[in-house]
Order: structure tokens, then sequence, then C-alpha cells
């Protein structure tokens, strides 16, 4: 069982699914998309697996997003339709993903109570990938923003981002700690980069955010909630 962090450190977090709610959204808009292009023969999961393809093409190029993934669903729907596509039916499909950047801000739980708790302590940094405009502006209606020292909005999350945040910062990597829910933008990468990670997991973690979790070196955590981090992180035993 690890030990009591008491020193002072840097603490990363990821945002979406870490610190509220996101990808649930996603895939209501994607099961609305399934009942609108009605196909006579695939099931949704092969459907998924079509507008994962196009996914992983298009973030090279667009990056991620509800607007971004608007522009996914239409290309899927031009892809898989089995009738005449009329540009209403594109509009219809991008309103699906569009309707993603009207939801409230939903903090997960234990979120409001534990940050507050950790930002006293440690110095806290929030890394967040996708669109720079969207992003910005669920952290500002998040209301954690002052809670953080700092935030970056990136277009990808991987090893070299680590390593760039922790020299602008003047991080020391052995201090430094990356806290999310995807070991492939999250956890992985970070510890490539020589940091330490806790991993917080989530049941409805995006599918292309999931890999199998490399720790060389044991510098690894896993909690079962967020509020576990204030005993990491804290000064209760664990």
């Amino acid at each position: 069982m690890p030990q009591i962090i008491t020193q002072r450190q840097h603490l990363i977090f990821d945002a979406d699914d870490t610190l509220w709610e996101n990808n649930i959204y996603f895939e209501q808009a994607f099961d609305e998309f399934c009942n609108y292009l009605n196909h006579s023969s695939l099931t949704p999961q092969e459907i998924r697996d079509i507008l994962d393809e196009i996914e992983i093409a298009n973030a090279k190029i667009h990056g991620y997003g509800a607007v971004n993934f608007g522009r996914n669903l239409s290309q899927c729907y031009l892809r898989l339709a089995e009738r005449a596509v009329e540009d209403h039916d594109l509009e219809r499909v991008k309103a699906f993903a569009l309707q993603i950047l009207a939801q409230e801000i939903e903090l997960m739980p234990g979120v409001a109570e534990t940050l507050p708790f950790l930002a006293e302590r440690h110095e806290l940094t929030m890394c967040t990938k996708g669109n720079t405009e969207e992003q910005n502006r669920k952290i500002d209606n998040s209301g954690l923003r002052p809670l953080f020292a700092h935030c970056a909005v990136v277009k990808e999350k991987n090893r070299q981002t680590y390593l760039d945040l922790a020299d602008v910062r003047g991080f020391d990597l052995a201090h430094t700690w990356m806290i999310g829910n995807s070991p492939k933008s999250d956890i992985n990468p970070a510890l490539e980069a020589g940091m330490r990670a806790v991993f917080v997991p989530h049941q409805r973690t995006w599918s292309l955010e999931r890999e199998e979790i490399r720790d060389p070196g044991n510098r690894l955590l896993v909690v079962e909630r967020f509020s576990d981090l204030a005993r990491v992180f804290g000064t209760e035993p664990l």
C-alpha cells in the first residue's frame, strides 16, 4: 500500500471524464445518429467501428470536440446512408453533435469537495485536449479555473506534450503526477515522460482512449473514485 504523500507536489489533472462528465453526451449523440440512420443490416457496434475509423483519420487534421464530431458523423452518414442524402439530413446529423455544446457541466462525484482540499496543499494544473474555444468554455462553466495555477488546452496529449508542459512550468518530474481516466492520453504518455500517475477509472471512457496501461517504473497508483485523492495527497492515512 503506498505511503501518504505529504511533500508539495505538482498535480496535473485531465478534464473531460475526470473532472466532469463528457463522453456520455457523445454517446447520446451517437445513439440518436444510429436511430436516424436506421441502417437495415449494420449493428450499432458495426457503425461505431466505421465511425472510429473516420474519427482516427480526422483527429490528425481537425482535432477533437463537438463541432468536429458533427463533421465525423456527417461523413459517416454519407458513407452508410441507404437513401439519397439531402442537405437537411446532414444538418440534422450535425445537430446531434452540436447539442453537446449546450450541456451543463456535471462535475464528477467528489470533485467539488476534493479539489479545494488539494489546491491548499499542492500546485494544480489542468491539461485537456480538444478545441480551444470549447474546452475553455467548459473550464469557465465548471467554476474550477480559480483552483488551478495553470490551464492548458492542447491538440494532443502524448509524451512530448507532458515534457513540454513540465519544462514550461518548471516541474520536477519526480514530484509531478498526471491524474486522469484515459490510459492512452493521460496515464501512459505521462509515465513515458518520467512522471508519476494516478488512474481514476471511468466506466464510460471513450473507446479510442482505452489501452493497456504500461507502468515500467512502479510509478502508478489506481484509485476507485476521485475523492480518494484526498487520502493519497492529504494527511489522512491510507
